[in-house]
């Protein structure tokens, strides 16, 4: 998941460098959401992992 909101803020980034403003805003819009439920996905794994670790 990471790596596509990475691919997307890239295209975002070319897109703004050649000049196409809607195309860059959907992709840094893109990016950001897959960014959130990456970090989200992220955490509650952390979280999950943490509590496993004490049952033992």
């Amino acid at each position: 998941m990471f790596h596509w909101a990475l691919i997307f803020l890239v295209v975002a980034f070319i897109a703004g460098i050649f000049g196409f403003g809607g195309i860059a805003s959907a992709s840094a819009g893109i990016a950001q959401v897959l960014f959130v439920i990456f970090m989200v996905l992220f955490l509650v794994a952390l979280v999950a992992r943490a509590f496993n670790r004490t049952h033992w």
